[in-house]
Formats: structure tokens, sequence, C-alpha cells
């Protein structure tokens, strides 16, 4: 039977390259796609899927929320979590979550293909990179650095001016407004920082954004 394969992702032109490279291959089917985080629970009750692939940064609903919902309705569902982001937050939070491995976006065919491999056999697959940066973590907290939990990543520019808009209690369709971005983008750059503080809402990350002076 052919592995069955979800691919979630905002990005449809990346979405439709990767679905592009699976289809040749033998032994796997993409079943379907899904463009926001709150699309992917509905979709699964409905069809069958053996392994998502999920981008850790989705709109509506992010991918590491995501990832402990799906797990906690199909505990034997495997998830191969995909980002742009080799960030030790990220990575850390969606493992716990239960995702079964992690790669960046920037990957080559060979090594998506011996991701989806090794996640279907019930293995754990890191890209190279993400290995080292979970290595750093572990070393940091040998020496009695900080511990990874508490790392908070760098935000861009732009995410801080949506966050300030958020702290300040705009709403989505106001920030977009104010900042000349669609509704879409507004929720993408909330995902990513609820992703990147390690909170799954609005209150959790103005509290985070006060503790470590994320707004200076």
């Amino acid at each position: 039977m052919d592995t069955r394969i979800l691919i979630a992702d905002d990005h449809s032109m990346f979405a439709d390259g990767i679905e592009s490279i699976l289809n040749e291959q033998e032994g796997i089917q993409v079943v379907g796609k899904c463009y926001d985080g709150a699309s992917i629970l509905p979709y699964l009750k409905k069809n069958e899927i053996d392994i998502i692939l999920l981008d850790v940064n989705l709109p509506e609903k992010n991918g590491i929320e995501v990832c402990k919902e799906v797990i906690a309705a199909f505990p034997e569902m495997k998830i191969l979590a995909i980002s742009m982001f080799n960030q030790e937050s990220y990575v850390t939070e969606i493992l716990k979550n239960g995702a079964k491995g992690y790669i960046l976006k920037n990957t080559g065919r060979e090594e998506l293909m011996q991701a989806i491999q090794t996640v279907t056999e019930g293995n754990t697959f890191f890209s190279k990179d993400v290995t080292q940066t979970i290595m750093r973590g572990l070393m940091n907290e040998r020496k009695g650095g900080t511990p990874s939990k508490g790392f908070i990543p760098k935000i861009t520019r732009r995410e801080k001016e949506v966050l300030k808009l958020i702290v300040q209690e705009y709403t989505t369709q106001e920030i977009g407004e104010k900042l000349f971005i669609s509704l879409k983008t507004v929720e993408s750059h909330r995902s990513s920082l609820l992703a990147k503080v390690s909170v799954r809402n609005t209150a959790g990350l103005v509290r985070k954004a006060i503790e470590h002076k994320l707004l200076d």
C-alpha cells in the first residue's frame, strides 16, 4: 500500500513543488494539501493519512499547536515538521508535541525522501543543521548556560511591528490596514511569533513580549 501523505503549508508554490517531487516516487501518494492550521484536523477526520508534512508556521493555528492536537486525536499519526527556521525553540517544542522529525525548507530531494522513509518506519529524522542546533543546546545546558526552554529567538522587524500592535490590542484587520498587509500575512506573522516564543495565545504572547523585552 502506498504511503499516504498530507502536505500542510500556506505557501501554495512550495506545497505544489513538494507534491511534484513526491508524485515522481513509487509507493507514495499525496492525498491532499492544507493551507492553514485550522483545516488540518477536520481533513484528517475525513481522509486516511499516514504522514503529515507540517509547516511550523501556519496561519490561524501554528504547526506546534496543530501537532499537539493531531497526536491527541490520532496517536499513531507520523508528523514530519518542515520549516525555514533552524531555531532550538521551534525544534524542541514541536518534538515535545509528538513530531517524528524536523527538516529545513532548503533541504534537497534526496534528504526529503530519506526523511519520509525514516519517519514512515517509526524513527526520527533531523536535517544535519537541525541536529547541530539540538547538540549546541544540549552542550549549553551542560555548561550551565540558559536552558533551551528559556531561549527566545530574534524576531524580524515586521514581526516586531505586528507584535507592538497586538500588545496595543489592535485587531487582525486593523493591523493589516495600518501596515498595508493582508489578513493572511498578519496571521502568518502572529503564528510565527507564537511559535518563536512557545506560547499558545495572545495573552501568552504579550506576557513573553514584556518579560523578554521584545519591544525594546
